[in-house]
């Protein structure tokens, strides 16, 4: 068993979910209304260490019950100061590490506050090992808002069941840009992860979209 994954995020007209400097602001107000909906709809909100360092978000909620903060992060590189964890109030904040993690730098999150999962023994998190222990929890719904790499290491091995895109009428560019799914890529098309479109409706600027993950 493990747990019923959605994935969400914000992307522009050209597949991007940040600009070439970062800059990840492409949801409307209501948009981001929805977010925080969603979000007290799940047990657990789910990122990689990638956007963590880059957005340093808190991951806020106003929910009754808190969603468990997860944090994808190999090789323990989340700083202690992030606000994530200096700003988790009554939530409890869950750092997915790999067996190769140092540590000191494992103590250090300890000592912040964050309770740390090794999953695994190789050096990258294995998800499935970490599906389980979450499942395990009691998570039977987490929230993916995670960067390009996340979202391929889910997608790639099958572990998301749900996607919902914000699309923003903007075109963005850039080779550099991070796209919504990053990673080594599949390599034909009939080996891709295929969708079936679930609902579309416009939120603000947005048109979000719903896909079912087909199996």
């Amino acid at each position: 068993m493990r747990p019923y994954v959605i994935l969400n995020a914000a992307m522009s007209l050209d597949g991007k979910i940040a600009t070439k400097l970062g800059d990840s602001e492409l949801s409307s107000p209501e948009d981001w209304e929805r977010v925080h909906r969603l979000r007290c709809t799940v047990d657990a909100i789910m990122i990689g260490v990638n956007t963590l360092l880059v957005d340093d978000p808190k991951l806020t909620t106003k929910c009754p019950r808190p969603p468990l903060k997860i944090v994808v992060d190999s090789l323990a590189r989340t700083p202690p100061t992030a606000r994530l964890l200096t700003h988790r109030g009554e939530g409890k904040v869950l750092i997915a590490v790999g067996g190769e993690a140092p540590a000191y730098r494992v103590e250090a999150l300890r000592r912040a506050g964050a309770e740390v999962f090794k999953a695994g023994r190789k050096r990258r998190v294995n998800l499935k090992i970490l599906m389980a222990e979450i499942w395990r929890r009691g998570v039977k719904r987490p929230l993916v808002e995670g960067g390009g790499n996340l979202n391929w290491s889910l997608i790639s091995e099958g572990l998301v069941d749900e996607v919902q895109v914000a699309l923003t009428p903007v075109i963005l560019g850039g080779r550099n840009a991070v796209s919504l799914v990053e990673g080594e890529g599949f390599g034909k098309v009939d080996e891709a992860q295929r969708l079936e479109l679930l609902s579309v409706e416009r939120v603000g600027f947005n048109l979000l979209l719903k896909f079912k993950c087909l199996r």
